[in-house]
């Protein structure tokens, strides 16, 4: 099965369908893919903050 489509003579004019199912194909794992580094960044920002480990440069003077 093909699909015909209106555009310019430079442009093909049909679609063969297996090609069209591999581009739905790649774009649903992309999205998944996307969906799944989205999870990992809201989860890395309700992570608590590490403690900082010694204590240089975390204390300041602040009376100048």
């Amino acid at each position: 099965m093909s699909l015909s489509i209106n555009s310019p003579s430079s442009m093909p004019t049909t679609i063969d369908s297996g090609n069209s199912l591999k581009v739905a194909v790649m774009a649903k794992d992309q999205q998944k893919a996307e969906g799944q580094m989205a999870l990992q960044l809201i989860e890395a920002a309700l992570a608590p903050a590490p403690q900082p480990v010694g204590n240089s440069g975390h204390n300041i003077n602040t009376t100048a």
